[in-house]
């Protein structure tokens, strides 16, 4: 910005003939419309006198009689007090986190000493892990009676609850909950995604909660899936998701003024801007509290206008999966040679052979297990970005020891590194770069995948409940991010993964373009160009044709230029 005034702004028009004042008035409109023109082209101007013009030279200073003066403070003494009136039961959270990154731990523990507080429905990526944090103190005291989110992992007591009919759950995609608090945030009603579509997630198959048991320890669905509206848009499916507006929206951040304006490091911004957004009252802990002018505006990842009050955290940052690297010498040594049970080598011929696929310069998204043992074995010489869709594009290896850092973790949740050049930023915008299609290749693993690529790997009804996260919006643009499916060739009990027809809900419909698995490597014609099915394109090394056909559950051609990996 800069300013430009006139000579005769200094004085009053009032005492002036009629005529004078009308050629200042044409004096100030030309500089007007002057100003607006060159501020319009991001012109920078010197502030330097202008020769034979009315002009004086006005250099930017900052302006310091207008906005907040020293009295405004939004802080409170402590998340107890400033709860009290806000947070009093039978409410709709907005809890941000991812894992236990990010998490307002201090605020959570604060509802959970308040056991008058009950009959929560509360939002969040995942709900924590039993005795490590997060939002499971909430679901074993009982205060919660709903919740909506994408991922259940590792917490046994929220789907054995859910199993048993005594807590509501809502599995959405990982992007669509992002979508849907920026839509609150931004005043839309909501938005048509292509995330879910041909899934339980459109039809509303996937209950929302169970009755409990009866006598003969019989259930029925208590609470149906949401059945979603489909329009078509160029030729393809899209559902529609509403927007969610909360009540009361907690989140942590590294940085905070009185003012309310909040930074954020690395990875704990992944939900914290958005449910600040969609709440009509926010929440903040803050690790340290600063004065106001403190944070250079350009560092603000979240203004003041979404924050309502701040408190001083007290809880300690926790981190659910501390994964170190190994010291240099002894992963040289090991990384081969060390003994492997055969379910290793199993992994490591599958990640090796999934990582070939992968060219340099991709952009690519490895999911949990397998597929991120693939950034071990990328071919030398080839450059790949990781992208992990809690916000990272750049991610790196795990940490040593000297390096950890619990703000810094993956979509597993462990702890990595940042490689020069990477940058960190909200769900909202990490869910664009997967479902614009920016992301050239994501490998994905399955609980089952069809001879027409649709794949299954989230949940198997009445026994396992681990959600989605992110793997629905991964798989959503097939045409323009290259799906890989890696998995072993069998299940424990020696069932075929590769089948003619999925049996259980699926992540995505037509979605899987290749299948990598520790016997086989089948292309999947999945836009049925060539007839449609699977062409088996190698074998491992030691495994015959005789043995896939009858491992595999599903017919398939056999390519006539049959390799081997």
């Amino acid at each position: 910005m800069f300013a430009l005034r006139t000579a005769a702004a200094r004085t009053s028009t009032r005492a002036l003939p009629r005529a004078q004042v009308a050629r200042v008035s044409v004096a100030r409109n030309s500089v007007a419309r002057a100003a607006f023109a060159l501020a319009a082209r991001s012109y920078v101007v010197p502030a330097t006198p202008v020769p034979n013009s009315t002009l004086d030279s006005a250099p930017f200073a900052p302006c310091t009689n207008v906005g907040p003066d020293s009295t405004v403070n939004k802080v409170w003494p402590n998340a107890a007090e400033a709860i009290k009136d806000v947070i009093t039961g039978n409410q709709l959270i907005l809890s941000a986190g991812f894992g236990l990154c990010g998490t307002a731990e201090t605020l959570i523990q604060a509802i959970v000493d308040r056991p008058d507080i009950k009959g929560l429905t509360v939002v969040s990526n995942n709900a924590g892990n039993v005795g490590a944090g997060g939002l499971s103190p909430l679901v074993l005291s009982g205060q919660i009676e709903k919740m909506i989110l994408s991922y259940v992992g590792t917490n046994k007591a929220l789907q054995d609850a859910y199993i048993a009919g005594n807590v509501a759950l809502e599995l959405t995609p990982q992007g669509t909950i992002a979508e849907r608090l920026r839509a609150a945030g931004a005043g839309m009603p909501g938005f048509y995604t292509r995330t879910g579509s041909g899934t339980a997630v459109e039809t509303g198959d996937i209950p929302i909660k169970w009755s409990k048991p009866d006598a003969e320890g019989k259930q029925v669905v208590e609470v149906p899936g949401h059945k979603k509206e489909v329009r078509e848009f160029d030729g393809k499916r899209y559902i529609f998701e509403p927007a969610v507006h909360g009540d009361v929206a907690i989140f942590r951040a590294w940085k905070v003024d009185k003012a309310g304006n909040c930074v954020f490091r690395y990875t704990t911004r992944a939900f914290g801007t958005l449910v600040a957004k969609a709440a009509k009252y926010s929440l903040v802990e803050a690790e340290n509290i600063v004065e106001i002018g403190e944070i250079d505006p350009m560092d603000i990842d979240l203004p003041g206008i979404y924050v309502d009050r701040v408190v001083p955290a007290t809880e300690e940052k926790k981190i659910e999966l501390v994964t170190l690297t190994e010291p240099a010498e002894a992963a040289a040594e090991s990384k081969d040679d060390a003994p492997k049970s055969k379910s290793q080598e199993n992994r490591i011929r599958i990640a090796k052979r999934a990582a070939k696929e992968l060219k340099d310069g991709y952009y690519c998204n490895l999911g949990v297990g397998i597929p991120v043992l693939a950034a071990n074995y990328v071919p030398e010489g080839v450059n790949v970005w990781l992208q992990s869709e809690n916000g990272i594009l750049g991610m790196g290896r795990y940490p040593t020891k000297e390096e950890l850092d619990a703000d810094v973790i993956n979509a597993g949740k462990e702890t990595v590194t940042l490689v020069p050049g990477a940058s960190v930023f909200d769900s909202s915008e990490s869910f664009t770069m997967i479902r614009g299609g920016h992301v050239d290749v994501s490998i994905l693993g399955a609980m089952e995948v069809s001879a027409t690529g649709d794949l299954a790997n989230f949940m198997i009804p009445g026994k396992l409940v681990k959600g989605m996260g992110g793997a629905m919006d991964l798989v959503s643009a097939p045409e323009k991010t290259k799906i890989i499916c890696v998995t072993n060739h069998c299940d424990k009990y020696g069932n075929s993964k590769i089948v003619e027809k999925c049996s259980l809900p699926l992540t995505g419909k037509g979605v899987v373009s290749t299948i990598i698995t520790d016997l086989a490597v089948f292309q999947v014609d999945r836009e049925n160009k060539s007839g449609g099915g699977l062409t088996l394109t190698e074998l491992a090394e030691g495994v015959t044709l005789e043995e896939i056909k009858e491992k595999t559950g599903a017919p398939f051609k056999v390519a006539e230029n049959l390799g081997t990996f």
